[in-house]
């Protein structure tokens, strides 16, 4: 292959004119790098898969090959490999599409924004996730009980992963005593609404996203009616009666339940999804059949609670919800992720389904509303 660069390199503009004339151009970056646009005669194809299977792409060991990449420096260590496996017609396009864009040679257009790709470059970088998992996350829908100590890292983290349309349920106001824990509200957000404050610091955060501020008290004649058409539900409630509620409505709309609590200085996670297709799992009524007595299971205000560990579970409550979104590893469903915040330990748990459970156990049954 004539370059004229040496034989590993060949400039932009000769690149074209070989495109042009047949040669083969791969823009071998990944594709949340290629979705800001590719030189324009180039086909796409992430660099690990090439060298994975470079047949795929290369017709024959002689066929006349132009890699490209961002500045230059994987495609001419691709092309290097390539030519090591006995394909002797292959170079690097010298500068990249960086270089090939500042010369105006012709580019594809944009397939989506230049902020979006922006604000979750890292997220492209990995090939689990890529654009097509970010516009996952980008059209999810998640639905948050409590703007609490739990609700406050689960959404900021959620917000921030970019997931497309967040519910906060919440009915309280902030206290001053919130504060130490609840980190989506201000001290100058005393008295007011914890979904506004949560929905204000929300968007602060992403304003590509949308926010909606319920205040009410999630009960029995409305759950079905506020949960529907989510995707998850992350429980952030504090209390027996609720969590209950949720996980009935949750088994009731086939959705899955992303759980958590905290006292003192220890804490549990877990998801629960009884009527996952395929692979069912148990509910939280197979944990808890019945609330526990009140002197076992204090809330907050009565036994205190170290205020990082709320940030701590609300951080693995948003993991796990991004891994149902994305599809992504194992999911804690018939696993509680117990968390000793003193000794910084973590050990898990696997739950069982109760055949006789009121809400999962029995084949069309109905959860007690």
């Amino acid at each position: 292959m004539t370059t004229t660069l040496g034989s590993n390199q060949i400039n932009p503009a000769a690149a074209l004119a070989r495109a042009q004339a047949g040669a083969v151009l791969l823009d071998i970056r990944d594709d949340g790098e290629r979705a800001s646009g590719m030189a324009a005669p180039a086909r796409g194809v992430a660099m690990a898969a090439l060298i994975e299977e470079p047949a795929r792409w290369i017709a024959t060991s002689d066929a006349e090959v132009m890699l490209i990449c961002a500045s230059g420096r994987r495609s001419t260590a691709a092309a290097q490999a390539l030519q090591t496996r006995g394909y002797t017609r292959v170079c690097s396009v010298a500068g990249g599409t960086t270089r090939w864009s500042a010369e105006e040679l012709p580019m594809t257009p944009a397939s989506e924004s230049a902020e979006f790709l922006e604000r979750y470059s890292r997220h492209l970088l990995l090939s689990d996730v890529g654009i097509e998992g970010q516009r996952r996350l980008r059209a999810a829908r998640v639905a948050l009980i409590g703007a609490g100590g739990l609700g406050s890292p689960a959404a900021l983290y959620l917000a921030a992963a970019g997931v497309g349309r967040i519910t906060v349920i919440d009915d309280d106001l902030v206290e001053r005593s919130n504060l130490q824990r609840q980190v989506l509200h201000r001290d100058a957000d005393i008295g007011r609404p914890k979904v506004d404050s949560a929905r204000e610091c929300l968007l602060a955060l992403n304003p590509s996203i949308e926010v909606s501020a319920i205040k009410q008290r999630l009960l029995a004649e409305n759950a079905h009616s506020l949960l529907a058409g989510h995707d998850v539900i992350v429980d952030g409630s504090d209390n027996f009666a609720t969590r209950y509620l949720v996980n009935d409505a949750c088994i009731a709309l086939g959705l899955p339940l992303v759980y958590a609590a905290v006292q003192r200085f220890a804490g549990q996670v877990a998801v629960f999804w009884p009527t996952r297709a395929g692979q069912p799992g148990s509910c939280y009524r197979c944990l808890f059949p019945e609330p526990p007595p009140a002197q076992f299971a204090p809330n907050c205000a009565e036994a205190g609670v170290l205020g990082v560990l709320p940030g701590l579970l609300g951080m693995l409550q948003a993991t796990e919800t991004i891994k149902l979104l994305l599809g992504l590893g194992e999911p804690l469903i018939d696993t509680l992720l117990r968390v000793d915040a003193l000794r910084m330990r973590f050990e898990r748990v696997g739950l069982t389904r109760d055949l006789e459970c009121v809400s999962c156990g029995q084949p069309g049954s109905t959860p007690p509303m």
